[in-house]
């Protein structure tokens, strides 16, 4: 089995960006990709620096594939199901059969999703008409004035309302799930200028007018985007593979990226505790990979263990 310097296992823009630095530092670095990067969901991202017209998901991970495979991070499709150390190595298990060997490991696989329990392809054309939209820090500023409103579970969906009332004063929560609204939450929210609305979804309409969220049996409410509030969870069952101490969200810790806590692990992106943005990501995955080249050159007597970096 071929022993490489160093694995990444994750393809979105951390572990793209960990796969570019480490390559730059010349070092013989494999990335693992199962393509469920969130950002490859992104119909077009406003947030991302240096693309102030915007760019989709899809076309920023295709530049980052290329740009990391220019200076050879070779880049693979697989689905790591299992991970251990052997030795000073990490191995890697992918559910096809395939393994993998490396010296020092980048972990940033990043969260999984549940979406709405709706038709996938009403999904699809909201999405494509950017009247569904799925992160308020991203592009809340796009719709300033707009009809907002925001769909989920009343503690999860309180503080993305609030938040998005900077930019708008029509904000609705639509509120779902079983029993009443408390009248406490009721009544903050009002206060805030935050209209409420409770009940049990039937069904999205995507149109001309903007999004209907069709309640019950009442004629469907219009706005001009729809933000649900995703329920997510972090993919990190290798961390606890290899014993990584995770926090109360199952997350790696906030400094994940200066080490894991396990010898020549690094944790980068999403994974990590933190706020999920890809700025945030790429700057974990270029701190990642310049601790795990670092790392090697000690366990190489290359450098001293206060080298740069």
């Amino acid at each position: 089995m071929h022993r490489h310097d160093a694995i990444v296992v994750g393809g979105g823009p951390a572990g793209l960006s960990a796969a570019l630095y480490l390559a730059r530092y010349c070092r013989d670095t494999l990335v693992i990709d199962d393509g469920r990067s969130r950002a490859l969901a992104i119909p077009r991202s406003h947030n991302v620096p240096g693309f102030a017209a915007g760019i989709a998901g899809p076309d920023l991970i295709d530049q980052m594939r290329a740009h990391a495979g220019r200076y050879g991070a070779r880049l693979t499709k697989a689905h790591i199901v299992a991970a251990a150390r052997d030795g000073d190595d990490f191995v890697l298990a992918a559910d096809n059969g395939g393994e993998f060997r490396g010296r020092t490991l980048v972990l940033a696989t990043g969260l999984a999703t549940d979406p709405m329990d709706l038709a996938p392809d009403v999904l699809r054309a909201a999405i494509t008409a950017g009247t569904l939209r799925y992160c308020p820090i991203c592009d809340g500023y796009e719709h300033r004035g707009k009809r907002i409103a925001v769909i989920g579970a009343l503690a999860d969906a309180a503080g993305e309302a609030l938040f998005l009332r900077t930019f708008s004063n029509d904000v609705t929560l639509v509120s779902i799930g079983d029993g009443p609204v408390p009248a406490a939450e009721a009544a903050a929210l009002l206060e805030r200028g935050v209209a409420l609305v409770h009940g049990s979804l039937l069904a999205l309409e995507p149109g001309t007018q903007g999004i209907g969220v069709r309640i019950g049996d009442d004629a469907p409410l219009w706005f001009d985007v729809l933000y649900p509030v995703e329920v997510t969870q972090p993919r990190s069952a290798l961390a606890r593979d290899l014993g990584v101490g995770l926090g109360e969200k199952g997350k790696l810790p906030a400094d994940a990226m200066f080490g894991a806590g396990v010898d020549g692990l690094f944790g980068a992106g999403d994974i990590v505790e933190g706020l999920d943005q890809i700025s945030v990501a790429m700057g974990h995955g270029a701190i990642a990979a310049t601790r795990a080249h670092n790392w090697l050159r000690e366990r190489d007597g290359q450098v001293m263990p206060a080298d740069i970096g």
